[in-house]
């Protein structure tokens, strides 16, 4: 296997595990500065250049894009998309991840714990928004922020308000959320490759310090998650589009709590806490994946006139329910059932005889029109009811706090 690596950063910690990794195991390797890339677009023919010369061949590309870059990061790799090369992160996953409200947009869909959040622009809304998540205290969070940096804790209503006014005053977007306070200071960090957790630390915050991050002086420990932790951090990846990914999560007393996902999470903190070998695992399974690129189905399963997909929900009045799929004729009208989802379950390429249960949900892929006369009427939401006065509460002190660490390059 021929492995790109984009990296600005040839000599941290990351990028030289992995270019050691992929030569111990016999692969031809080479870090490739990101920045130094032309893209090159052409009727049917997308190419790049490096360096001003043309991009030879590469089998896989493993991106470490810095958050300062990701525009121009993510438009080199979704090039190499184009161009059928396979990507151990995809340049949409790369995008999601690094914008917090977006990612919490994508995740809030699904069946996973995540801190209640919200996000407001007019000042009149603030003090509605706080009580929605709780009360004080809260979370405030710039939408971009790495390593402790841009996130703070208000102990008051007033404290809450004043510091997002400060904020949106030097145009800067905030996420308000609901402050977990049981998990104490402290987080895990699971470390994500395919589709399961190679491994795991507890990050905890020292002394009076708010913040876990290692880079603000956090203590690490090896932890072995349990099945509902593991599976959370695999799901949530996947959900985000990231084959690998570092996934912060509180230890709430619901369960986990998805507080952030790291597209290039940094490997010197996790391998020496764990004393694992995470680099070998990312080659390894770049190495068996490589003949499986990426693959935007609004670009190959849309462009077929009449045809699209779209997910079917099977309601408690349905009478598919007890049937098979092979019984209830999605087939003979021309529709497939690529994906059954059933509560937290996924069943890819689910067989014929498999049966269908209330609540279940198809992704299908089929004839629109016949696949219109399937869907339910939507059903309008209930309104919450209405938000109380807030009493005003004294001031204390905010302090700065965080769960993200990276050291992408």
């Amino acid at each position: 296997m021929k492995l790109a690596i984009l990296s600005c950063s040839p000599k941290c910690y990351s990028t030289r595990r992995l270019r050691e990794a992929s030569e111990q195991r016999g692969h031809k390797v080479k870090v490739l500065n990101t920045l130094r890339f032309a893209i090159d677009l052409r009727q049917g023919e997308p190419d790049l250049y490096f360096r001003q010369k043309q991009l030879t061949h590469y089998d896989a590309v493993l991106p470490r894009i810095g958050a300062s870059i990701t525009y121009f990061g993510t438009a080199v790799l979704r090039q190499f998309e184009q161009m059928d090369v396979f990507c151990a992160n995809s340049s949409g996953g790369v995008s999601n991840s690094r914008d917090k409200l977006r990612s919490l947009q994508i995740l809030s869909r699904h069946q996973i714990g995540i801190p209640e959040t919200t996000f407001v622009r007019d000042k009149k809304d603030v003090l509605p928004a706080i009580d929605r998540v709780g009360g004080a205290p809260v979370i405030i969070k710039l939408l971009e922020g790495t390593q402790g940096i841009g996130v703070l804790l208000a102990e008051s209503v007033k404290s809450a308000e004043a510091i997002i006014e400060l904020l949106q005053s030097q145009r800067q977007n905030v996420l308000i959320q609901k402050f977990v306070a049981e998990s104490k200071g402290r987080d895990i960090r699971a470390f994500v490759v395919g589709d399961q957790v190679v491994a795991a630390m507890r990050r905890v915050a020292q002394g009076q310090e708010f913040r876990s991050n290692v880079h603000r002086g956090g203590q690490t420990e090896p932890v072995i998650l349990d099945e509902t932790y593991s599976e959370t951090a695999v799901r949530a990846a996947q959900i985000m589009g990231l084959r690998v990914a570092g996934v912060d999560m509180l230890e709430g007393k619901d369960g986990p709590q998805i507080m952030e996902i790291n597209s290039s999470p940094g490997l010197e903190g996790i391998e020496r806490c764990t004393q694992l070998d995470i680099a070998g695992a990312i080659v390894d399974f770049i190495a068996a994946q490589v003949d499986f690129p990426e693959i935007d189905l609004r670009q190959r399963l849309t462009v077929s006139r009449g045809y699209g997909v779209t997910e079917i929900h099977i309601p408690e009045s349905s009478d598919y329910i007890g049937k098979s799929i092979k019984e209830s004729g999605l087939r003979e009208k021309d529709i497939n059932v690529l994906t059954l989802h059933r509560g937290t379950t996924v069943i890819p390429n689910p067989r014929s005889d498999r049966q269908l249960e209330s609540g279940d949900r198809l992704l299908c892929f089929g004839k629109l029109e016949l696949m219109r006369e399937l869907i339910p009427p939507k059903t309008r939401r209930k309104r919450r009811p209405k938000v109380k006065d807030l009493p005003d509460l004294p001031v204390a002190e905010e302090v700065l706090s965080d769960t993200a660490a990276t050291d992408a390059d």
